[in-house]
């Protein structure tokens, strides 16, 4: 986060500001049919700092686990447009106007797709611009 802003807590020393997040994971779910799924990537939005990120690692051996026909390559570009979508802007497509609470809300609806989102989370966090690669590495690598 940009210029640590700090706060007091209730025992009067100074620490960091906490602000409120929310994320869900972004799940590969090869054949949709029989409900296996994996972790591949995190999404996360403050709209206090007014931001959304993607993190995003497919662990292309697990995919291939779960379902040896897999089409990894669709499987890449489903996320990087998941990724796009948290951008913003011309590659983000029709969300490119949008704000990030609407492209967050847009991306963690249900769809029965081979790229899903989880159950939306929320927490506190002094840095919500790292939140996405601490959540990737604690929930997703």
């Amino acid at each position: 986060m940009s210029g640590d802003k700090r706060g007091v807590n209730e025992r009067g020393s100074e620490e960091p500001t906490r602000l409120v997040f929310e994320y869900a994971l972004v799940r590969v779910v090869p054949r949709v049919e029989r409900g296996e799924r994996m972790n591949a990537g995190v999404l996360v939005y403050s709209r206090q700092a007014g931001l959304v990120r993607a993190a995003i690692h497919l662990d292309e051996a697990r995919l291939l686990a779960l379902d040896p026909q897999a089409d990894v390559a669709a499987v890449r570009r489903a996320l990087a447009a998941v990724a796009a979508v948290c951008e913003g802007g011309a590659a983000a497509g029709q969300a490119e106007g949008d704000d990030p609470g609407r492209r967050f809300r847009w991306l963690t609806a249900p769809r029965s797709a081979v790229v899903q989102p989880g159950p939306v989370h929320c927490g506190l966090t002094a840095d919500p611009e790292g939140e996405a690669q601490r959540l990737l590495e604690l929930l997703v690598r």
